[in-house]
């Protein structure tokens, strides 16, 4: 598995990310909406093999390949498993050339500032090597901002890129994702503390650093395109964030450069009462229109 081949692809292909890394507490609601219920499952186990097999549903559906899906992000447990007898990562890889990344942090800790850091991870160290091992490319690691509070945009963007150094040292790419919460009341003000904080943490990396954003859809447009352009910017990506996927892709259309990482708003529409045509057909018109929103 080429590593300097995926990093070509992340950088410079068509396309987008699938989000396919809801955990625990997102799960139950993500297989809600699906139209799988509690009964269906008596423990987490069980829980994790009911999501495995959507996800591997989405993954192995003729419209997900790699010629509109740059990477896809999984939660542990999916890497852990295996699609058509071989492990996640690998059949992303190798038989949909779709760059595989893994969620690494271990959620939210509560509100300081209008903020919520990530809570501590002292397991990340193993969980690097394992991923490594398992031929993840990268990782993704989720904050989020609820106001335009400069101390707590500094705490988040700070611990983001120090774990990101972390994760870079690891030999892998991190996808830093500080979320501004869609309904943050002064969120154009908030993004505007975020994207100077961001540039000045870019700005410290040496060359050889390389790093990924994940951003929530802007209200200035283009406010993040100096991110694009950086040079220890492999992709800008964005989270739909709780929009739904009409104005996601609307307001994703007007960013020069940046693509989709989205999660429910990919999944919008599929469920496990559909026929392989149908649930085929829902997701490639899923996949092509996040595409096009992506390709601006």
């Amino acid at each position: 598995m080429s590593n300097a081949e995926q990093l070509k692809k992340i950088k410079t292909a068509p396309g987008f990310i699938a989000a396919l890394d809801q955990s625990g507490g997102s799960t139950p609601k993500a297989l809600g909406l699906y139209g799988v219920t509690p009964d269906a499952w008596s423990n987490d186990e069980e829980m994790f093999t009911v999501v495995h097999e959507m996800r591997s549903r989405i993954m192995t559906s003729p419209s997900f390949g790699g010629d509109r899906i740059l990477g896809a992000i999984l939660f542990e447990n999916t890497m852990d498993r295996e699609v058509e007898g071989q492990s996640t990562a690998s059949y992303l890889w190798n038989v949909k050339n779709v760059v595989p990344f893994l969620k690494v942090d271990k959620g939210l800790a509560d509100e300081v500032d209008g903020a919520q850091v990530m809570k501590p991870n002292p397991g990340l160290g193993d969980l690097l090597t394992k991923a490594k091992a398992a031929g993840i490319f990268g990782t993704k690691m989720r904050s989020v901002i609820k106001q335009a509070n400069e101390a707590g945009i500094k705490a988040v963007v700070d611990q983001q890129f120090e774990v990101g150094r972390q994760i870079v040292a690891a030999g892998l790419v991190p996808i830093i994702e500080p979320e501004v919460d869609i309904h943050c009341p002064d969120k154009a003000a908030a993004e505007d503390m975020l994207h100077a904080a961001i540039m000045e943490q870019l700005n410290s990396l040496d060359a050889d650093e390389i790093v990924m954003l994940k951003l929530t859809l802007p209200e200035k447009d283009n406010l993040y395109a100096d991110c694009v352009a950086h040079p220890n910017v492999a992709r800008v990506v964005a989270l739909s964030g709780g929009y739904s996927r009409e104005e996601a892709n609307d307001r994703l259309s007007r960013q020069n450069g940046m693509v989709a990482s989205f999660s429910r708003a990919l999944a919008e529409g599929l469920s496990a009462q559909q026929s392989a045509q149908e649930f085929d057909a829902t997701l490639d018109a899923s996949i092509a229109s996040i595409a096009a929103a992506s390709a601006t």
